[in-house]
């Protein structure tokens, strides 16, 4: 077996901020895994959050290419790297080989029966006025999840909702609240119908939830990477958000939400900025999930060949010439 690492970027459909820094294009890390003719591909998005780059992720990649042989399988792949974006596209172009050798698809190999999916749409940070504008372009999707920062908060929700009376408001704090914040604000959010909010603390601060009332779900994002972060979350968190980029791949994501689902929690399925080609896996793991955040492909200008195809916010199940 023999792998092949490059990078690609793609530009962004305009401006979109992602976490507190702005970029006009996704740099993505593609892996190939070709055997005996067939070929199976993974994307990933290094991501700064987590101490992650494009030339960290090359090299931790480029380095494994002697230990991987025709009789390497997912658990090997689980030992050979941790969790985070390498992990990730090589597990994934593992299954896609898997897929390519055995003449089967993803779904046939994992027993499941796909769906059309919805995907939230991610409204980027910006003024009251350019969000309320935003969500008034995009009323017709059924989930808009918007980006906030803390202050001005309710003015930029309340923009939304003005605009977009339908939607389902799914918001991401980015871990920039504080406890008081927290307090300022649930009421107003309750009453704007904000049925879920990400990551409301930093991740170093998930015990501001103990005790705390929440009324609207709480899901957890950077506070959440793999099965060994429920045992933190239970009681504090009602839903994770389970990204193939922290997990380090299809595997261990399917591990985490049969894990978390046993647990009792909720489950969003989110992505990075990236190609269909990243999002197709989790598109295996939205199978079910609560909230599906899938919108990576909409939000570039240009796409993987053959990649989803939407209407309007919903996901129609991908192409084998994409993946799997």
């Amino acid at each position: 077996m023999q792998m092949t690492v490059t990078t690609t970027s793609w530009p962004i459909n305009g401006s979109f901020t992602i976490s507190r820094g702005s970029k006009t294009h996704a740099d993505v890390v593609m892996v190939e895994l070709s055997h005996n003719g067939n070929i199976g591909r993974g994307e990933c998005v290094p991501y700064a959050r987590y101490g992650e780059s494009i030339e960290q992720v090359l090299r931790d990649l480029k380095q494994l290419q002697s230990q991987l042989n025709a009789n390497t399988t997912h658990q090997d792949i689980t030992q050979l790297l941790p969790a985070g974006a390498a992990r990730n596209a090589l597990d994934c172009a593992w299954w896609d080989l898997q897929c390519k050798q055995q003449h089967q698809s993803i779904w046939q190999l994992l027993d499941i029966k796909p769906t059309a999916l919805t995907t939230a749409f991610t409204l980027s940070l910006d003024t009251p006025e350019k969000m309320g504008q935003a969500a008034k372009e995009n009323q017709q999707r059924p989930v808009l999840k918007l980006k906030l920062a803390g202050k001005g908060d309710i003015a930029r929700v309340t923009a939304v909702r003005e605009n977009s009376p339908n939607a389902m408001i799914i918001v991401d704090a980015n871990e920039g609240w504080d406890i008081d914040l927290y307090h300022q604000m649930i009421p107003q959010l309750v009453e704007l119908n904000v049925a879920m909010i990400e990551q409301p603390f930093p991740s170093t601060k998930d015990h501001w939830l103990d005790g705390l009332v929440r009324p609207i779900t709480i899901c957890a994002d950077e506070s959440c990477h793999g099965i060994e972060s429920l045992a933190t979350l239970e009681g504090r968190y009602d839903m994770i958000n389970i990204k193939l980029d922290k997990t380090g791949g299809l595997t261990q994501a399917l591990a985490l939400k049969q894990a978390a689902i046993a647990q009792g929690m909720q489950v969003m399925v989110g992505c990075m900025v990236g190609s269909s080609l990243g999002m197709a896996p989790a598109f295996v793991v939205a199978q079910g999930a609560d909230i599906v955040d899938l919108d990576g492909p909409l939000l570039l200008a240009e796409d993987e060949e053959h990649g989803f195809e939407f209407d309007v916010s919903s996901m129609k199940v991908m192409s084998k010439r994409l993946w799997g």
